[in-house]
């Protein structure tokens, strides 16, 4: 018997992920999370953190879903690189970001209702070419980078900026799908 699943997240792109590889989504339930890192927190620590404490806070509604909960953490060294909410978040990240190579840490929290649960972090390496304040200036324009972890989005307008990527496109994106698909077929809930 197929177990129903619920997306915790309301994330079009992880919608269109799940989708891509098979998965039906019975619900999508958005969690709220205070996802302010802890003192000394470490980027992989708290991607790992708040994708745990999503999916316990889905599960403790469903207990008879699969949940499936996932975070981004963008990083340079340690500093993380929040959301950006401004127009000034984004120029200040994609000035740290121009020329550098950032780690985009992709946390997945996956429980099923038998209490087994699945805890992954994917690492990916991003690398930006050395921008210009004009080619900054113009992404800051289309208003991409607003609501993204590091400021930007790998899958859209940024991608030309970008000169390599070390790892998972589709974790960067929002959701690690190889690793979601190795857990769900071997616990027998997708083809």
């Amino acid at each position: 018997m197929t177990i129903p699943i619920i997306l915790a997240s309301s994330s079009e792109r992880r919608k269109q992920l799940l989708s891509l590889i098979g998965v039906t989504v019975d619900q999508y339930v958005s969690p709220t999370v205070d996802e302010t890192p802890l003192n000394d927190e470490l980027p992989r620590q708290l991607a790992l953190r708040l994708a745990q404490e999503k999916a316990r806070a889905v599960a403790a509604e469903y207990p008879n879903h699969i949940i499936i909960a996932a975070d981004n953490v963008v990083a340079v060294g340690r500093r993380i690189l929040d959301k950006a909410e401004t127009d000034d978040d984004v120029k200040r990240y994609l000035t740290l970001l121009s020329g550098r190579k950032n780690t985009v840490y992709t946390a997945l929290s996956i429980c099923h209702p038998s209490g087994k649960q699945s805890l992954k972090v994917v690492e990916t390496k991003v690398t930006f070419k050395r921008l210009t304040a004009s080619e900054i200036e113009s992404y800051i324009q289309t208003g991409e980078g607003i609501g993204k972890a590091g400021g930007y989005a790998i899958q859209g307008i940024a991608s030309k900026y970008i000169k390599t990527i070390q790892g998972s496109y589709h974790a960067v994106m929002g959701l690690p799908v190889h690793e979601v698909y190795q857990v769900l077929s071997g616990w027998g809930n997708i083809n």
